[in-house]
């Protein structure tokens, strides 16, 4: 018995087609019901068993505009892909810098681009330049990297993003021999990678961004920021389950402590994800850097008992800050960091909490300051009341600290060969 090819257009277009024989023969013709565009989901696209068809990404993704390359094009904006314009590698493959004229194209405007190439030798492949496409083809934010299009020829497979130029938080956070980030920019940073991953995780198909760290953090010209690297990206659970079930993948420093010992990934995952970015911001050293005293290898490890000791706080800022930043600002960014920290996920603000901390401290003054007190916020606070917490003004008077907890009750030590290295996610 022959099976009919079932393509993404016709299962869109199956959907729109109004069923009612009734309505079509008052009318003597078909009608449309208006819909709403429900966003196909990985699992459609790259189970085997499947009747959607890769050939028909460029027709299926309704509304993405995404554009279909060929790998001569690729050639001929990147200059063959020559050395000069490589902007950097990761666990995919190189990225090389391009530039697309006004007549390349309908329907392209000239503009700078980044092509992203598959290393066939590399630990990712088709499976993760599909989520990419599948992921960004689809959801659309300021906060998201844009996706321009894609190339699919032979074993060849590649990326086309707009162009950020000032490249990754990574770099401008860490590289040497420039001015630091002012205070009131990493804010600005973290607030809009947070929006990026509300967005993500308030779908109404919700998304686990699963690798978030600082590499994947772009800039544009004004500081602006967009999540990109969706490689390992999930959907989230459906109907009633709590979490999606996977091997373990990330890149070290970044994962959440339950997610690396039961696989059990939720949204809250990345929210400790986002905690880390949070002490990067704030201290100016990496999630893991090995040069460091063997206590201190672990950013999380080392600041974390830091966070619970507000005689010890002042050490957590970085120094390169020589003072200028906002007292209130890193008061809440500290408790924020602590909270996002949990060794369990119940206690972990949902992103939405975590924009509106951001929020209230946007616009706070850089200002010379000296040491200043910081109250540890109860790891069985719920949302709400931390938030209120958060609200409450010159929080640092002497009275206030009666309810420290000193305690490293519930403390997790991991192992470091337990998480997957930085530049190439593998399973655990």
């Amino acid at each position: 018995m022959a099976v009919k090819k079932v393509t993404w257009k016709s299962l869109m277009l199956t959907c729109c087609t109004s069923s009612n024989s009734s309505d079509d023969s008052d009318s003597g013709k078909k009608t449309l019901k208006p819909i709403q565009f429900q966003r196909l989901s990985l699992s459609e696209v790259s189970d085997p068993s499947s009747p959607i068809c890769v050939d028909d990404l460029s027709a299926s993704l309704v509304g993405s505009n995404l554009h279909v390359f060929t790998l001569a094009e690729l050639r001929l904006i990147t200059h063959n892909f020559a050395r000069c314009n490589l902007l950097g590698e990761g666990g995919f493959g190189p990225v090389y810098k391009g530039f697309v004229d006004d007549k390349f194209r309908p329907g392209l405007k000239a503009q700078p681009v980044a092509v992203k190439a598959l290393d066939l030798d590399g630990l990712q492949g088709h499976r993760e330049w599909l989520a990419e496409i599948i992921f960004l083809g689809q959801l659309r934010h300021p906060h998201l990297v844009k996706l321009i299009g894609y190339c699919y020829e032979d074993e060849n497979r590649l990326l086309v993003y707009e162009y950020l130029p000032r490249g990754s938080l990574e770099n401008q956070l860490f590289r040497r021999y420039s001015s630091t980030l002012p205070w009131s920019t990493r804010m600005k940073i973290a607030l809009g990678a947070a929006k990026g991953l509300a967005f993500l995780h308030e779908a109404d198909k919700p998304v686990i961004y699963r690798d978030f760290k600082s590499s994947n953090i772009l800039l544009d010209s004004d500081y602006n920021c967009k999540l990109s690297d969706f490689g390992l990206a999930k959907d989230g659970p459906e109907g009633g389950e709590t979490h999606v079930t996977t091997r373990v993948m990330g890149t070290q420093g970044y994962a959440a402590p339950e997610y690396i010992m039961t696989g059990h990934l939720t949204t809250m995952s990345d929210v400790y994800s986002f905690g880390v970015v949070l002490l990067e911001l704030l201290t100016g050293k990496r999630s893991m850097d090995n040069t460091r005293p063997s206590r201190e290898q672990s950013l999380v490890e080392w600041a974390r008992p830091i966070l619970m000791d507000p005689k010890r706080l002042d050490r957590l800022i970085d120094p390169r800050f020589e003072g200028q930043f906002s007292s209130r600002g890193a008061q809440k960014v500290a408790a924020l960091a602590y909270k996002c920290l949990s060794h369990h996920p119940k206690p972990r603000p949902t992103m939405g909490d975590v924009v509106k901390v951001l929020e209230s401290v946007q616009g706070f003054d850089d200002e010379f300051i000296g040491p200043f007190v910081y109250v540890v916020p109860s790891e069985t606070d719920d949302s709400k009341e931390f938030l209120a917490k958060e609200d409450v003004k010159d929080r640092g008077s002497k009275n206030g600290h009666g309810s420290l907890r000193r305690s490293r009750r519930n403390r997790i030590k991991l192992p470091l060969s337990s998480v997957a290295n930085a530049e190439s996610p593998r399973s655990i």
